[in-house]
């Protein structure tokens, strides 16, 4: 004599099914919200050109970061402070790298290249990461990832370039855009060093790369504010701060770090490709940016390398 099966039974099995679902999906969904938050970011950037000193927009810019993470960090700090001491070289290391030098470049990029050209020279950061991972830790790469590598690089040398090939020639590079690429190679190493982090919390290890990273910039800023310009108590500048601090610092360095840990460098640093996507969309919306065919022929380049380093052996 057969039995039909219990309703709530059936009912736990969906729902313990669909959970299951949503937690192998999680670490994916992470890799999108950077990509929306750090478009956004590069366009921050440009618009307030001129208005806030870069070194003054990355200080105030992780430091605020850090108190909106404190009160999530906080429960985790007092078990994962001596960890994080005993590891302080490589903390701070990727605060230095990760958090401080990255950004101040990034704003200094925008003072003189166009933001679409930022976010597409982002794009290199991908294949940079897999090259990072292969020259520290020995990570194999085929062939077939060498020559997506080697793609990719191709199409940031074009986007650096501006397409032209006497630039090259002339080695006349535009400062923003020199700027950018060595924040994107420095970038590339943060994300490779990340499994080298102390093995606390997340949510700590966030706040503590952020207070150092602010600190790390407080020098560099008290001389900015002294003999440049200092930061505008303005309503734009405010706007700005809040915005980059929130959700490209808060919200993007924590969803990037978390899906670095769960997927590991090489798959959650292909996440960076779609900063060009909504940058893009942001710039030529808010900005009046219209892309050029070079910046056309280096982002298909760049995404082709991607495409073939990315891809798993069938």
């Amino acid at each position: 004599m057969s039995t039909s099966p219990d309703p709530r039974q059936r009912d736990a099995r969906e729902e313990r099914n669909m959970m299951a679902s949503l937690k192998a999906a999680a670490p994916y969904l992470l890799m999108v919200l950077p990509g929306i938050v750090w478009g956004g970011n590069a366009i921050v950037a440009r618009a307030v050109v001129g208005e806030l000193p870069p070194v003054g927009l990355a200080f105030w810019r992780w430091l605020i970061a850090a108190l909106i993470v404190l009160p999530f960090a906080w429960p985790h700090l007092r078990r994962d402070i001596g960890p994080m001491l005993k590891s302080w070289p490589i903390v701070l290391l990727l605060a230095g790298m990760g958090i401080a030098f990255f950004n101040a470049a990034l704003y200094i990029a925008a003072a003189t290249t166009g933001a679409i050209n930022i976010i597409m020279l982002q794009t290199s950061a991908p294949v940079l990461i897999v090259l990072a991972t292969y020259l520290i830790f020995g990570d194999r790469i085929s062939a077939r990832q060498a020559v997506g590598i080697a793609l990719s690089l191709v199409g940031a040398v074009v986007l650096v370039a501006h397409g032209d090939i006497n630039v090259l020639a002339n080695l006349a590079f535009n400062n923003g855009d020199i700027w950018m690429l060595v924040a994107c190679i420095v970038y590339a190493v943060y994300t490779a060093l990340l499994r080298l982090r102390p093995r606390v919390h997340w949510l700590s290890f966030l706040f503590t790369i952020f207070l150092m990273g602010s600190m790390l910039l407080l020098p560099f800023y008290i001389a900015e504010s002294a003999y440049v310009m200092p930061v505008p108590l303005s309503l734009h500048a405010l706007l700005a701060v809040g915005y980059v601090a929130l959700f490209a610092s808060a919200i993007g360095y924590g969803s990037y770090n978390r899906a670095v840990e769960l997927l590991g460098a090489n798959t959650a640093g292909l996440s960076i490709y779609l900063v060009p996507v909504f940058g893009t969309i942001f710039a030529i919306l808010l900005l009046g940016e219209h892309p050029e065919l070079y910046q056309l022929a280096g982002t298909l380049l760049i995404a082709g390398g991607i495409a073939l380093a990315a891809r798993r052996a069938a």
